[in-house]
């Protein structure tokens, strides 16, 4: 008996035991102002926990790029330096009256030369260094083809493809820029480039002018290995305003009508100031082949290019003769497209009030002799009569004054223009138009 109570006293203390091990402590809710507290400083130590993350990052970073080769930059804007007609022509006449003073010297060596019989030792060498001159830049030409996908009458993908030649005027690692007929990339749903050692990379349309009918097509050299990147040539873009009649060049592209083609000429004549939509042109005149729609360009004997072949300005349809746009009066706008920029549309082409017109009573300006059909000058109300006489607030008297306004203009916006029209016989009124700046 004594052992049953023994055995339940030990097991009440068991069970004693068992209800205290299992017993739960609560702790008393936080009041109002310890809720604050913790708030703030699970705050305070985030901020200080994040700031010195920050910290740590933008130290550690710039090495660690550096280290692991990711480090990214960027691009600086491309520049290409302008070049001044007035100048160059100066100079001409400088050379023109020495070259009058030393007349007699040049008579004798003209006479000398004369007679000096030519061999085909002094052609071939003569040419051969035009052919050495083109083998140096050829990693300068590449190849582009437009490929265009369609459905044929049973539904069927197929692909079109054109070919045209284009020329690399910038070349760094992260860009190579290609200057290329418009008509290469006008209705292209993909591009590929070929350079003249058989890399083929895909292109994008960096920038394009429909007006001039040029456009600029980007490749990233980064997918280049070394050896095919140091293939690649930019060719210079040269000073078109030193080039005269006579000169020696080099037709390179499709001068012949097929990609890789090349060509010699000489400059058979040059216009100075050739009518163009906002603004004037030189135009040069060859006897070289020259296919512009499949691109044609022309280098001087330094390797550098002056222009490219060229619609609209044959003086004939003979085709015995290729028109040349000039690269100096195009470098403001290839600037802009080299930056991916648009290049500004006004739409006029015009030309400048002679003395002999100002003495007849007209304003000064420039005499609109055609807005371009659905141009935003053309949509603003200008029309053929009118003498601009300023964009903005700024006065405009010459071709060039006017091209390089234009080309200061911001696509999209607004612009007021300044006309004087015709009231009647030598009477003339102000009319300022509100223009939308477009984009060529």
């Amino acid at each position: 008996m004594a052992d049953k109570q023994e055995d339940r006293g030990t097991d009440d203390g068991q069970e004693k035991r068992r209800q205290f091990i299992h017993e739960k402590i609560v702790r008393q809710p936080p009041t109002r102002r310890q809720i604050i507290v913790r708030i703030f400083k699970t705050g305070f130590y985030g901020m200080v926990f994040g700031a010195a993350a920050a910290v740590c990052f933008a130290v550690v970073k710039p090495a660690a790029e550096k280290l692991l080769g990711t480090e990214e930059t960027e691009p600086d804007p491309i520049t290409i330096a302008k070049d001044e007609p007035d100048a160059t022509q100066s100079a001409e006449s400088e050379t023109k009256a020495a070259s009058e003073e030393t007349e007699p010297v040049e008579d004798m060596v003209r006479s000398e030369m004369e007679k000096y019989p030519y061999s085909m030792d002094d052609l071939n060498r003569l040419y051969g260094n035009l052919h050495d001159l083109i083998q140096e830049w050829e990693g300068g030409v590449v190849s582009v083809h437009s490929i265009q996908r369609e459905m044929d009458w049973f539904d069927n993908p197929i692909e079109t493809t054109g070919q045209y030649s284009g020329v690399v005027i910038a070349r760094t690692r992260g860009e190579i820029l290609i200057l290329v007929p418009d008509e290469a990339v006008a209705t292209a749903d993909s591009i590929e480039v070929s350079f003249s050692d058989g890399t083929i990379l895909p292109g994008a349309v960096k920038q394009k002018d429909s007006v001039a009918g040029m456009a600029l097509v980007s490749v990233n050299g980064a997918q280049m290995e070394d050896r095919q990147y140091d293939h690649v040539k930019a060719i210079a873009l040269g000073n078109s305003y030193s080039v005269k009649q006579g000169d020696l060049v080099s037709a390179i592209g499709s001068p012949a009508g097929v990609t890789g083609s090349s060509g010699y000429g000489f400059i058979s004549y040059v216009v100075r100031s050739a009518k163009a939509v906002d603004g004037s042109t030189r135009i040069f005149y060859t006897d070289t082949p020259g296919d512009a729609r499949a691109g044609t360009f022309l280098l001087n004997t330094d390797g550098e290019l002056i222009g490219w072949a060229a619609e609209g300005y044959s003086p004939d349809d003979s085709g015995r003769m290729t028109s040349v746009m000039s690269v100096s009066d195009y470098k403001g706008a290839l600037e802009l497209m080299s930056n991916g920029l648009p290049v500004p549309y006004f739409g006029i082409q015009g030309q400048e009030i002679t003395a002999a017109m100002a003495q007849s009573g007209m304003p000064k300006g420039i005499y609109i002799t055609e807005a371009v059909a659905d141009s935003p000058a053309y949509n603003a109300g200008l029309q053929p009569g009118d003498i601009l006489t300023k964009l903005g607030k700024t006065p405009v008297t010459t071709l060039k004054e006017l091209q390089s306004q234009v080309e200061k203009l911001q696509a999209g916006t607004k612009i007021s223009v300044s006309v004087q029209r015709s009231n009647g016989k030598d009477e003339y009124r102000e009319i300022i138009f509100e223009v939308t700046v477009g984009t060529r």
